[in-house]
């Protein structure tokens, strides 16, 4: 037996990812809004940490505004490429966003204020294919795994059945998530 290639594997979630219609995306993101919502680790938590989703990515948008609507803090990532590390700001307006590299969409260090590690409770983290001990497959950057060490507060990510497999290649450094959200309801146990 060969050993499973992350690369390849990374290739193939994108594409499933890429040709999920429109008007089925959009109605599998409102549902991993009304789970997350109606958990009590959405309802016990000040501050959330999640990236600006572009593309064929899951839109964290809706997310980020019913945080801001029930008054929570938005913490989105800026990433450090030469030393592969993100550092969390918080976010209060779209306008304090930039683009950077690969056309990503950051905060602006000098518009917003540092969010450390500890103070964001709930953490939603990206990936392409999970498991259901919550190992994934990322983008392959290393930045989640490097920040994931010493976070102290609770993590999930957001999938589609279709990302879920029953095992994830796993290297030494790779932390799961504690829970995940899919359209058919929450893994991990909420």
């Amino acid at each position: 037996m060969f050993p499973i290639n992350k690369n390849s594997l990374r290739t193939d979630a994108i594409q499933i990812l890429k040709k999920i219609p429109g008007n089925e995306k959009k109605q599998v993101e409102e549902v991993f809004l009304n789970h997350l919502a109606a958990s009590h680790i959405w309802k016990k938590a000040r501050t959330i940490g999640v990236t600006i989703a572009q593309g064929f990515e899951w839109d964290t948008k809706p997310i980020i505004e019913a945080a801001w609507k029930d008054d929570k803090t938005i913490a989105a990532p800026k990433c450090t490429p030469k030393e592969k590390q993100l550092t969390f700001y918080q976010l209060d307006d779209y306008n304090q966003l930039e683009v950077v590299y690969y056309n990503l969409l950051e905060p602006k260090p000098e518009e917003t204020l540092k969010v450390h590690k500890q103070e964001i409770d709930v953490l939603i983290v990206p990936g392409l294919l999970f498991d259901r001990q919550g190992y994934r497959i990322g983008f392959g950057g290393g930045f989640y795994d490097r920040f994931l060490v010493d976070f102290p507060n609770t993590t999930l990510s957001m999938l589609h059945s279709r990302q879920l497999m029953d095992n994830i290649p796993r290297e030494a450094f790779d932390i799961p998530v504690q829970y995940l959200i899919t359209e058919n309801g929450w893994i991990g146990g909420v």
